[in-house]
């Protein structure tokens, strides 16, 4: 399908073409009607149509001579599109360079620009929310779903590698167990205990009188072996059973204190240096390290994938939250708007002024990448329409050049 283009291209050199054709079917019929029946009129008409049709070709040659050989033929300086398209490319870098990417074009239209305060009108309507949102969780999940798993594992066990050997383990175990101490922590399970124990002694008296049995003498009656076990088991359930029930017994105050010593050695002593440096190597070990962050993160990635994608989601709430701040922020905060703008226009001036002569190859590399004919198919379609004019005009003033020196010529004779 033709572009409009191309349409209006060969519309304007019908035009041009077409007027020529007419100046010289004039230029024909005033020369045959002289021969038929002399006016004097049609001499002026004759020498206007003549001095029409030299310039109508004169300029044909000159536009055809940009973009073609003329009627195909290999005439010196013709075609020069074609021929000179490196240093049309060189010479179009230089001018974009040497005068639109200036410190006194870019400085004053830099200064103008208020990107922070577009931006946040930009933001304030709802569609424009939901396609940064959606394009934000998208680029999020997109993300997430490409991580290589081995090397997110690799990563993680790294990174935890240094903690683990930054962290004073001694120190953090003896300070977590006083404070757990001092919160009481232990009463709960120590009342727990207990009553386990109570439970078990219950369900195992017959172990209990086994046991008796078995190490007592055999001249012991058996029945009094039995009262001894019952005697034993009841003694040692109600013994659990106090601890069970006196938040203050005697026990618990000894378990307190005796937690609170261990934990103040755990933190002070350095006897337990040694084996904590070996916990934690065994702790830090390459291998299970790396196998146990693999499994945190096979079971983290579904979820901050679903995380991601769900539309009333915590991480899509939040990113939601997030853009409203920001436009609200954009629009209402002078502070916060001088301050993005100033950074984006010393920045962008930085970037442009360093990076001009890159334009100048770009484009310089652009224009003599293209093929010789592209090029001039390219121009030809961009301003050919406009060089049409040049033979109308042509044909015209050279007609009326024409007609005036016939004009001159017959008043000098």
């Amino acid at each position: 399908m033709v572009n409009k283009k191309t349409l209006q291209l060969r519309r304007h050199k019908r035009l041009a073409t077409g007027l020529f054709i007419l100046m010289a079917l004039v230029y024909i019929l005033m020369v045959y009607l002289q021969k038929q029946q002399a006016a004097g009129w049609m001499a002026y008409v004759e020498a206007f149509s003549e001095a029409a049709m030299v310039g109508a070709l004169a300029d044909w040659f000159a536009v055809t001579a940009l973009f073609h050989h003329p009627l195909g033929l290999p005439i010196p300086h013709t075609n020069l599109i074609e021929k000179s398209k490196q240093s049309i490319g060189n010479n179009l870098g230089s001018f974009v360079v040497d005068n639109f990417l200036t410190s006194g074009t870019i400085r004053p239209y830099l200064v103008q620009t208020k990107v922070a305060e577009r931006l946040g009108f930009w933001l304030s309507k709802q569609k424009n929310k939901m396609l940064v949102q959606d394009i934000t969780t998208s680029l999020l999940s997109d993300v997430i779903g490409k991580l290589d798993d081995q090397a997110v594992a690799r990563f993680i066990s790294r990174k935890a590698t240094d903690l683990m050997q930054q962290i004073p383990l001694q120190k953090m175990l003896g300070k977590t167990i006083t404070y757990l101490v001092q919160q009481n922590e232990q009463e709960k399970w120590i009342t727990g205990l207990a009553v386990k124990i109570q439970q078990y002694i219950q369900q195992e008296q017959q172990m209990v009188a086994e046991r008796v049995k078995k190490e007592s003498f055999f001249f012991v009656p058996k029945f009094v072996n039995n009262k001894l076990a019952q005697k034993i088991s009841a003694g040692l359930m109600g013994y659990f059973e106090e601890i069970a029930r006196d938040s203050h017994h005697k026990i618990r105050l000894e378990i307190k204190e005796q937690l609170l010593k261990f934990a103040h050695d755990l933190e002070h002593s350095d006897k337990w240096v040694g084996d904590l440096d070996k916990l934690k190597a065994q702790l830090v070990s390459n291998d299970s390290l790396q196998q146990y962050a693999y499994e945190i993160w096979s079971r983290l990635k579904p979820t901050l994938l679903q995380e991601v994608r769900q539309s009333n989601s915590a991480t899509r709430l939040y990113i939601s939250k997030t853009i409203n701040d920001l436009a609200i922020s954009l629009q209402t905060d002078d502070q916060l708007k001088t301050s993005i703008d100033q950074w984006l226009r010393h920045t962008a001036y930085k970037y442009i002024m360093r990076h001009t002569s890159y334009v100048a190859e770009l484009i310089s590399a652009t224009v003599g990448n293209w093929e010789g004919r592209e090029l001039s198919s390219k121009l030809e379609l961009e301003v050919g329409k406009d060089l049409q004019f040049i033979r109308i005009n042509g044909t015209l003033v050279g007609g009326v050049v024409g007609l005036l020196i016939y004009v001159l010529t017959q008043l000098i004779n």
